[in-house]
């Protein structure tokens, strides 16, 4: 009986991961640029008996051989799903929105210990922050700095009158006195979605162990500067969507709910049955 309760409550605390995703994508389908995550479970360790010692007596069996007992069930892993979501108007000049899968800006964030580190949004929602009285920086809209394709923070300076990012990712800023500023802005293609973290504010970085995990940056991402700037794709004076499917995330909640409660239903009778054996005299 500790056995079933023990498989039973190794797959009740992997189910309840599993609930929280969801319910982290429920939360963020009317964050711009969100991308959903998915659940995946594998088996755990699987303890074999050895019931029949001549395998030539079991030579017409359709099952493996010998018998099998599983300890439960884990979380295998969580898949970053970037299927384009749905592009909403606004009329605004500094609103972009990607239209092709896998491409994310480069934001500069600034961390507790005074450091920086390189994360990256699908969230096209532009903004520019005063730095000086004659420069302000492009900032996203936690006030985070949005990089060029020289990873450097996009700064314009001077009396701007109106704003232009084409398709290919290229600021330009025009003066009201007739010049302009122009910059690409810095865009990255993913390419391992798998390998990206959840950094907090919609926004997605890579992991610290990339030696342990025997990939590169390179193998997870591609920075889209040169001969492959013509791949990127942006749309101005819109917005994208979370690609968050409401009723299948309800859909799979109930799900989810109804395996975690026969699992907490099996640790129940688990215990009404070692009351009863207990009980024996």
């Amino acid at each position: 009986m500790n056995r079933t309760m023990i498989t039973a409550t190794n797959t009740l605390s992997q189910l309840q991961k599993q609930m929280d995703m969801i319910s982290h994508n429920m939360a963020n389908i009317d964050t711009a640029g969100y991308k959903r995550r998915e659940a995946s479970f594998t088996d755990l360790l699987v303890q074999e008996f050895r019931n029949q010692p001549n395998d030539a007596l079991e030579r017409n069996r359709q099952t493996p051989f010998n018998v099998r007992q599983g300890t439960g069930a884990r979380l295998g892993q969580t898949q970053l799903v970037l299927t384009q979501g749905s592009l909403k108007s606004t009329g605004r000049d500094l609103d972009t929105a990607f239209t092709a899968e896998g491409q994310f800006y480069r934001v500069m964030v600034q961390n507790e210990n005074g450091g920086t580190s390189l994360n990256l949004t699908r969230n096209g929602a532009l903004y520019l922050s005063p730095i000086s009285d004659n420069e302000t920086m492009l900032v996203n809209s936690d006030g985070h700095a949005i990089l060029d394709e020289n990873n450097q923070p996009v700064t314009i300076t001077g009396n701007v009158k109106s704003y232009k990012i084409n398709e290919t990712g290229n600021f330009s800023a025009e003066r009201y006195d007739g010049t302009s500023q122009e910059v690409n802005l810095g865009v990255v293609l993913v390419k391992k979605p798998q390998f990206l973290e959840q950094k907090g504010g919609n926004l997605l970085g890579l992991p610290a162990n990339l030696n342990g995990l025997g990939v590169t940056e390179g193998e997870i991402l591609t920075e889209l500067t040169g001969t492959l700037r013509n791949q990127v794709s942006i749309q101005q004076g819109v917005l994208e969507q979370s690609n968050v499917d409401m009723s299948k995330e309800m859909t799979d909640l109930i799900n989810v709910q109804r395996g975690y409660q026969f699992h907490a239903k099996t640790i129940t009778l688990a215990d009404q049955m070692l009351g009863l054996v207990n009980g024996i005299r």
